[in-house]
């Protein structure tokens, strides 16, 4: 066999391997398809069918013809005893037109081998284009392509037809709108489709960087249906074993969504990440300064009065870190856009809901020349570390939280200056106004 014959072999191969799995399990025995198996066998039968189909007309072609495969491609050689130039004949009655030789010879190459294995022959149509005229239609739509030619005569279609081959170009997978089958390139369909609509843009950039690092060399182009759990198993348990608990939970987490994914669209049956044995971490939790750790903080960035402002912001209001660059001052309050509210309904849109946070005696301090532009919360991070090595940046938000309880504020005042949810209940029916939140955030001089 040839190359192309080896792949084409190879191809059949793999997606009758595949056809078995929907009738026999990992253990050999057999067992009762389910209505979404059958549906991806009766695909994988109809692929299977067309693959063979295409290996004959090619076996055929080569046994009429003299066809030499070179480096993948193949180039079409006449016959010496067989010079002709008479005009192709069409086989309207079943819908096709046949090419002659001589117009295989001026396609491009890409398009010869994919005419000699369709056995020379288009689709055709034709069409009634006034009382007494027709038109005919040449198509050929297959392996990524779209191409129409139109014309009165078979021949001048056949021309037009030729000429579109010369300029073609296949559609990728996204724009033909089938669903890939291989882990990347389904994965990149799902970051596109979905993950982007279901988290905010910084975890969906972390998600993708990580997916990246760690899945994309990994699992490569490897058919979804492929994929084992034993092949999950170990990624896991590497990135375990290197002591990276917190990643190889991200990545399991990253990974269930887009197999899940595949089931959704009938790539799968059953998720391979469903019995993936994972090691039990703790994660690391927030702790509230205490009141000389707050003094040491603001010690340590008097020199630098940016990093200084955005501490006092991030402590004195309790705003998350992907918060404090929508903070702006609004009378006696800072208002803030709250980064945690869902989405609407059924829909990807997410609700755009403010908060507003009383501006107590001591962060009114800092704010005698308003809100600049803040350090990021990347750099924040890094600057808490070096002046309270046993910090994280979530420890102010922690802190201002416990300072409310301790002062007084109440719950619902308190939920609201933090952007938690109230209640299914209380979200429906309360507002809270300006009046009780300054009341209440007054509260806070006391600190």
């Amino acid at each position: 066999m040839d190359k192309f014959e080896m792949e084409q072999y190879q191809q059949i191969r793999e997606l009758i391997a595949e056809l078995q799995s929907c009738f026999i399990d990992g253990d050999a025995y057999s067992r009762s398809p389910s209505s979404s198996e059958w549906r991806r066998a009766s695909r994988l039968v109809h692929q299977v069918n067309l693959l063979c189909l295409e290996l004959y007309g090619y076996a055929s072609a080569c046994r009429q013809y003299n066809v030499v495969a070179t480096r993948g491609s193949l180039q079409l050689i006449t016959c010496e005893n067989e010079k002709s130039d008479v005009l192709g004949t069409s086989d309207e009655e079943q819908g096709f037109v046949e090419f002659t030789d001589k117009e295989i010879e001026q396609m491009p190459k890409k398009f010869r081998r994919i005419i000699l294995c369709n056995r020379k022959r288009c689709r055709m149509r034709l069409h009634e284009s006034g009382k007494n005229t027709t038109t005919y239609e040449i198509r050929y739509r297959r392996d990524g392509y779209e191409l129409s030619a139109c014309g009165k005569t078979i021949e001048l279609a056949k021309a037009k037809m030729i000429e579109k081959m010369k300029t073609a170009k296949p559609k990728s997978k996204s724009e033909a709108g089938e669903i890939p089958t291989t882990f990347h390139s389904f994965a990149m369909h799902y970051f596109t489709t979905k993950r982007i609509r279901l988290v905010v843009e910084d975890t969906y950039k972390k998600d993708l960087s990580r997916y990246n690092l760690y899945l994309k060399p990994y699992f490569k182009e490897t058919l979804i249906a492929k994929i084992t759990l034993s092949q999950i198993q170990k990624l896991i348990d590497d990135i375990t074993n290197a002591k990276k608990f917190k990643t190889a939970d991200e990545l399991y987490s990253l990974m269930n969504a887009i197999f899940k994914f595949a089931i959704d669209n009938h790539l799968i049956v059953h998720n391979p990440c469903s019995a993936v044995i994972r090691e039990g971490y703790e994660k690391e939790s927030s702790v509230a300064l205490t009141k000389d750790e707050e003094r040491l903080l603001f010690e340590e960035s008097h020199d630098e009065p940016l990093f200084e402002l955005a501490f006092a912001l991030a402590l004195y209001t309790g705003l998350r870190p992907n918060e404090l660059k929508t903070a702006q001052i609004d009378g006696d309050f800072i208002l803030a856009v709250n980064s945690k509210r869902k989405r609407i309904g059924k829909t990807t849109e997410r609700a755009v809901e403010y908060k507003r946070i009383y501006i107590c005696n001591r962060l009114r301090a800092y704010l005698t020349n308003g809100l600049p532009k803040l350090p990021t919360p990347q750099l924040l991070r890094r600057r808490i570390k070096k002046a309270l090595p046993n910090h994280i940046l979530k420890d102010l938000r922690k802190t201002f939280n416990s300072r409310c309880k301790e002062l007084g504020v109440s719950d619902h005042a308190r939920k609201h200056f933090m952007g938690h949810s109230l209640g299914v209940i209380d979200n429906t029916y309360t507002d809270l106004s300006t009046e009780y939140l300054l009341i209440e955030g007054k509260k806070l001089n006391g600190w």
